[in-house]
This record gives C-alpha cells, structure tokens and sequence, in this order.
C-alpha cells in the first residue's frame, strides 16, 4: 500500500468530517450554496439557448470555413497593427454578446491563426464595447460615466492586447510559424462564406437582442421575426452551398413551426430545429458534418468550465441583488470614496464576478446610490462585463494559465488606472 497516497486521502477525508461536523458558518454556506444554484439556473435558462448555441455553431464555422490565410492576413503578425487592432476592437463592437458568449468566436480565431494580442483585443471588446449597454449606462448613470466607459472600453481592449502581444511575443512567434508553414487549400468563394457567417451573426444578435429605448425598442419588437428571417436564409444558404437535401430542410423548418405552436416562448422550437438541424448537418456529410463535429468540440470543451464557474461565482457573490457566502455590505464598504484601494477592489470584483449583459448598470446604480464613488463604479464597468470566474476557466483551457493570469492581472490594472484617473477628474 502506498501510505503517502493514502494518507493524503486520510487527511483529506477528515477535513470534510470536520466540516460537516462543525459545520462552521452554517447560514452563510447555505446562503452561498442556494445563490449558486439559483444562479445557474437562471444562467442555464437565459444564456445557453439563445447565446452559447448559435456562438458554438459560428465558432464551429469560423475553425472550418473562414482560411487560416484570412485570419492571418487580419489578425495575424505580419498585419500591419492598426489594421489588425482596429479590425479586432470593431468586431468586438459589432457582435456586442457577454463574457460567456465570445468565449467560442475568441477560441476560434486563436486557433485558427489570429495573434495574442489581436484575439485578446477581440476577446475584451466583444463584452465591454456593448453600444446598447453604453447608451443605457449614459442614461441611467449619467453621460460623463457612459462616455468615459465607452472611451476607457476601446482604449483598454488595445492596450490589453498589445500587452500580451509583447509579453509572449517569443511564445507567439513559434505558435504562428506552424500556421505560416501549413499548406492552405482552396475553399469556397468568400462572398459564400461572408454571407454564411453573417447569417449565423445575425441569429445570434437577434436572438439576444435585449429591452432598449427608441429604435432599440423597436428592433426587440420585431427580433423573433427577424429571427426567422435569418434562420428561412440560414436553411436557404445550407441547400446552395453545402447540399443539404430538402427533406431534410422542411423537417427543420416543421419541427420549429410545431414546437412553436405546442410550446410557445421560442426555446422549445429553437432548440428541436437545433436538434434536427444537427441531424441534417451530420447526415449531409462533407463539410456540413465537419461544421457540426468542430461546434460541438467547442461546447464540449468550454460548457462544463462554464457551469463549474456559474456555480463558483454564485456560492461567493451571488446574484445580482443577492448575497452569496461574502457579504453584500461588505463589498459596498470596500468600494466607498475614490481610493486607489477602492478601486482595485471594485476591478478584482468585476472581474470575478459574473454579469449579464445590461445587469451591470442597475447593480451599480444600486451601489452609487449605497455610498460608491465614480471611479470604482468605472473600474467595475471596465472590468467586470469583459471577464469573469467562469470565463476564466475557459480562456485558461483556450490559451494555458499564464497567459489567462496576465489577461485577468492586466485587465485589472487597466480598470483600476481608469477608474482612479476618473475619480480625480470627476470628482468622486
């Protein structure tokens, strides 16, 4: 018997025995254990359906169709920077998803081709550069913080990426040879995969398209049926460009018509035309079936970490306007004035707790309104959309734990520089 072993196992087994049998903290566990649960489920009912299911399906297209020439040629190192940055930080703007929902499109493009500091660049600017987010920051927060979070958004997502750029500039180099050294063969014409990924962008931007005022308001009136639109194209696309049988297509189209009739509220229907879509894509073959095979690699890879972090970050924090295992009032406290420890704490808890896209201005009104000054209110509005527990977990398996600390370490610092000079300036 291998007694070092077993003793780890003796130890280990006792520490839970004394946990349980002292049970130390007793409503403070129970009050995490109930705020993660609670959390995961709803993060299990409004963010996997609409968000991460079409997110895998374009990461999946983005690893199968899109060349690695054309990552390389954008996002790559022999682009020039502003080209490469700028493209990175506009994409970012255009997709406007939350943390868990560019966690796919970042994967995709780092492993097809796309440089650190480029993808990083994407990688925060897809949560933080929220246009609908920043407007409503400006209208409930105030206009001078909904701008300076847009300007500290654009300004952080590059500086973070040229950051990581040069700190694993010599790792990189040897990561993007063995792209520049593949042989790329001939794919379909880019019009085709342009208006294929632009569909599937589509579905997904609709389909999380969320409450707004004036033409934001009018837009989430018509998103189902703009769903559908993209969705009739998406069907269209599959039969032209990758000859998925027709049968196989009206099955799709039926199931959703059926499910939406018997099961009002759209998840049903969306998810048995996922299901038979699926199907379809697995039965055609060729490309169809490598697009279906490399997205759920994708969510087989990322959606375990993402729950395991959902669970985390709810057992401590809780959910917005809940209090997890660390007090609420705590927190609060620790964020009060425009102190540069005040706005470290505000950084290290954005960034580790979880936000849903828009959940963050009402928290902090709600916070302003308890005694926050402005600075931290930024350096929590800069970091804490852009990352979080469970988005960590999966950047880690994406690019390793080095790289992931550095990203976490630098956009902390990044936020709390910015809410420190904000606070000065402002006032608060």
């Amino acid at each position: 018997m291998n007694w070092r072993r077993e003793t780890f196992r003796i130890l280990l087994g006792t520490a839970i025995f004394l946990f349980f049998f002292y049970f130390p903290l007793k409503e403070r566990v129970l009050s995490g254990a109930r705020e993660a649960l609670l959390l995961t489920h709803w993060y299990a009912r409004e963010h996997v359906i609409f968000c991460l299911i079409p997110a895998f399906f374009i990461a999946g297209a983005i690893s199968v169709f899109v060349s690695k020439e054309s990552v390389m040629r954008y996002l790559g190192p022999a682009a020039p920077k502003p080209v490469a940055y700028g493209v990175a930080a506009v994409s970012g703007t255009i997709l406007a998803v939350c943390s868990c929902t560019i966690l796919p499109l970042f994967a995709g493009i780092y492993m097809n081709g796309a440089g650190l500091g480029p993808a990083t660049t994407f990688l925060y600017s897809g949560p933080a550069i929220n246009v609908l987010a920043i407007v409503l920051t400006a209208r409930i927060l105030g206009a001078d913080i909904g701008i300076s979070r847009a300007l500290g958004a654009i300004v952080a997502s590059i500086i973070i990426g040229l950051i990581m750029a040069f700190i694993f500039r010599r790792e990189e180099q040897a990561r993007l040879s063995q792209f520049g050294s593949e042989d790329i063969p001939q794919g379909r014409p880019l019009w085709q995969n342009v208006l294929f990924m632009a569909t599937l962008v589509a579905i997904l931007v609709f389909a999380t398209w969320g409450k707004g005022t004036g033409v934001w308001a009018e837009i989430y009136r018509l998103k189902w049926p703009l769903v559908a639109l993209a969705a009739l194209s998406l069907l269209a696309e599959l039969k032209a460009f990758f000859g998925v049988r027709l049968p196989w297509l009206l099955a799709t189209a039926a199931v959703v018509t059926v499910g939406e009739i018997l099961f009002p509220g759209h998840e049903v229907s969306f998810l048995t035309g996922v299901f038979v879509l699926s199907l379809a894509l697995y039965s055609t073959g060729g490309e169809a079936r490598t697009w279906l095979e490399s997205s759920y690699v994708l969510g087989r890879q990322i959606l375990p970490l993402l729950f395991f972090g959902v669970l985390a970050a709810g057992f401590f924090l809780g959910r917005p306007g809940h209090e997890g295992f660390i007090p609420s009032n705590l927190v609060a406290d620790l964020v009060g004035g425009n102190s540069f420890a005040a706005n470290f704490f505000a950084s290290i808890s954005g960034a580790f707790m979880y936000f849903a896209t828009l959940t963050e201005v009402p928290i902090l009104q709600g916070l302003l309104g308890a005694g926050m000054g402005k600075g931290p209110a930024l350096a929590l509005l800069l970091a804490g959309p852009a990352v979080s527990l469970p988005s960590m977990l999966v950047i880690r398996s994406v690019i390793g734990v080095r790289k992931t600390a550095a990203y976490v370490v630098i956009v902390i610092a990044i936020s709390t520089l910015c809410g420190f000079i904000y606070g000065l300036i402002s006032g608060g």
